[in-house]
């Protein structure tokens, strides 16, 4: 899947507050490696190594293209590209830290036991997955992927729900754990302009999708996508549009 830095930065503020609330509850003082696990452009990754200046940080994740746009802002972070559902430390981390990432994974139940067991006795794993694939902006993304000659490519991929609930990720990781805080938010992010949750969705969800077609059946998805979505979130009256996004959240202190 290909990965565009300038579109998923189109709205890297909505996007960074759940990293800074996961990060806020990390009771890690003075851990010596910090990983952040699919580090995109590496906006959460630097401030991790604002966080805790004292410590090897790493950037980890399979774009190429997000980790040339993050190598340009930071030369004291070491960028690793990898896939994240096989990377491996050279030696245990003290916190390892995924923000928006982990959801693109299958077969939670082997890879947070494996993430787990990749942290230091002492240390943390602090994870925030986006927990919103029953709202309408997934919904109807199946039922444009149905609606056209399309369908037999795109369907398989409209259907993917990777994001457990939360007594699952309890079951998983309450074993391994001395600490486990699991919890879930819902953001109720503010957008501008014209279609702003199918461009949010661009970035993102919609993005395998639209890289399984091109030509007049990437645009036709797309403007069906566009049109079953206007309904679902209307332009208020000042102008904005209302994104309601559920995102799921959790710590360990292993």
């Amino acid at each position: 899947m290909a990965w565009d830095p300038k579109l998923y930065s189109t709205f890297a503020a909505p996007r960074l507050r759940p990293a800074l609330d996961l990060m806020t509850r990390i009771g890690a003082e003075a851990p010596s490696r910090v990983v952040d696990l699919g580090c995109g452009t590496g906006n959460v990754t630097r401030i991790l190594a604002e966080r805790w200046p004292g410590a090897q940080v790493t950037g980890v994740d399979s774009s190429p293209h997000m980790l040339e746009a993050a190598a340009q802002e930071s030369a004291a972070i070491t960028w690793t590209q990898a896939d994240m559902g096989q990377w491996q430390p050279p030696e245990k981390v003290d916190v390892l830290f995924s923000n928006a990432a982990l959801h693109w994974l299958g077969d939670h139940a082997s890879l947070f036991p494996r993430l787990a067991g990749l942290v230091a006795p002492g240390g943390w794993l602090a994870v925030q997955m986006p927990h919103n694939h029953y709202a309408a902006s997934h919904t109807i993304m199946a039922e444009a992927a149905a609606a056209g000659p399309w369908a037999e490519k795109l369907v398989p991929l409209a259907g993917r729900f990777p994001v457990g609930d939360p007594g699952f990720y309890y079951d998983l990781l309450a074993p391994l754990a001395q600490e486990l805080d699991i919890w879930e938010s819902e953001y109720l992010h503010v957008l501008d302009g014209d279609d702003p949750v199918v461009r949010w969705t661009m970035g993102t969800a919609l993005r395998p999708l639209l890289d399984a077609v091109d030509g007049d059946w990437r645009q036709g998805f797309l403007d069906e996508y566009r049109a079953r979505i206007a309904s679902a979130y209307p332009r208020r009256a000042d102008g904005k549009t209302l994104f309601p996004f559920r995102r799921l959240f959790l710590v360990a202190r292993l």
